[in-house]
């Protein structure tokens, strides 16, 4: 997507160094835009675990490019070692997503088909590129399936704006490219369909004011920034016509584990009648579970995210500061389940279904 008319990718690897990964350091984002550059394993693990990318897309795809730089640098009388090691401290930075360990298998698996050092370091360079183009690729076709949703809303409408209620980031900052959630309504924009995204903040990281807001501003697309408890307020008024979010991990069922606050979105839309979709390539299933309330391990994080608040000062300068008494006790979960009977469907890069077991295997009779 675009910066500043610029197409950007949320991670790519150096065209000049073949050991430096380049990636968008999201903390800085919207008041500055900041390129860094990973050169071990160990620099990867941090930017996933401090949340440098986020998202589950762009964290398989980290993790890809993080056992690329794990083959690099494994000595060759121990490189099998050295890749489970690293594979082991990349799936321990972020439990919940299930992009991150099959990103991480996939690359196990094709590395372990090849038998000269050089050969299994080509193929680990080979496998991360095919991981991050094919997150991209997957995000644009769900969004040419996802538009066709927004496309029949603004036709009941007579050509009327379509407003789009989202949570947290699902843009093209999760992903490599495109996004989820935003994915289809890049895509109606595109086609000329009026469209209008209602952006939650999303506390406590605030990825929908940091993120999604400023993708929407570079892309052009009209958006309002509310609290996260508005959104039921907004359905039960009329104006909301769709909810589309994203997921981390998604059951063979079609439960959903999304950032904190997708299930009481989910509430409300099921309570007025709103059509509430999931958007995902196909990396998000998780086809090993069934009940996302008891099978889905949901991450806690640090209570300082609650309790502190980052961003720009009036003299322009990035700063924390408290928002809460000092040594207030804190829980903080990083997502919740949303059930599958509170969803309306699915968008995959395959196309649309319910969000039952039986309607999933439609779409991917490969995993019966």
């Amino acid at each position: 997507m675009r910066v500043a008319d610029t197409p950007h990718r949320t991670i790519w690897p150096s065209p000049t160094e073949p050991a430096v990964v380049k990636i968008i350091d999201q903390r800085h984002l919207p008041h500055r835009f900041v390129i860094e550059e990973l050169r071990t394993v160990t620099e990867v693990c941090t930017a996933i675990r401090e949340m440098h990318v986020r998202g589950a897309g762009l964290i398989g795809a980290t993790a890809g490019f993080g056992m690329h730089l794990a083959a690099l640098s494994a000595p060759e009388h121990d490189f099998a070692g050295f890749l489970r090691k690293a594979a082991e401290d990349l799936i321990r930075t972020r439990p919940t997503a299930s992009n991150l360990a099959w990103a991480v298998n996939r690359q196990l698996d094709a590395i372990g088909q090849e038998t000269t050092l050089a050969a299994k370091r080509a193929r680990a360079f080979a496998v991360a590129c095919e991981i991050a183009d094919e997150d991209a690729e997957f995000c644009r076709r769900l969004g040419e399936h996802g538009k066709e949703i927004i496309a029949e809303i603004s036709r009941k409408k007579k050509g009327g704006v379509v407003h789009i209620l989202t949570h947290c980031n699902a843009g093209w900052l999760a992903f490599v490219d495109y996004g989820s959630a935003t994915a289809p309504i890049y895509a109606a924009h595109r086609e000329g369909i009026k469209v209008h995204v209602w952006v939650d903040e999303t506390r406590p990281w605030l990825q929908g004011a940091k993120l999604t807001a400023w993708e929407l501003k570079e892309e052009g697309i009209p958006h309002t920034l509310i609290a996260d408890n508005t959104g039921g307020h907004l359905m039960q008024h009329g104006m909301v016509d769709l909810v589309i979010v994203g997921t981390d991990r998604t059951t063979r069922r079609g439960d959903v584990a999304n950032k904190i606050g997708t299930y009481l979105k989910a509430l409300a839309a099921h309570d007025n009648g709103i059509p509430f979709y999931v958007a995902l390539p196909s990396s998000t299933f998780d086809w090993t579970i069934r009940d996302g309330l008891t099978e889905i391990a949901i991450e806690e994080r640090s209570g300082e995210e609650i309790t502190h608040i980052r961003g720009l000062s009036e003299t322009a300068e990035m700063t924390t500061i408290a928002i809460a008494p000092p040594d207030t006790p804190t829980l903080n979960y990083g997502f919740d389940v949303t059930p599958a009977r509170l969803i309306t469907g699915l968008i995959s890069e395959r196309g649309i279904m319910a969000a039952n077991e039986e309607d999933i295997l439609r779409l991917y009779p490969e995993q019966r």
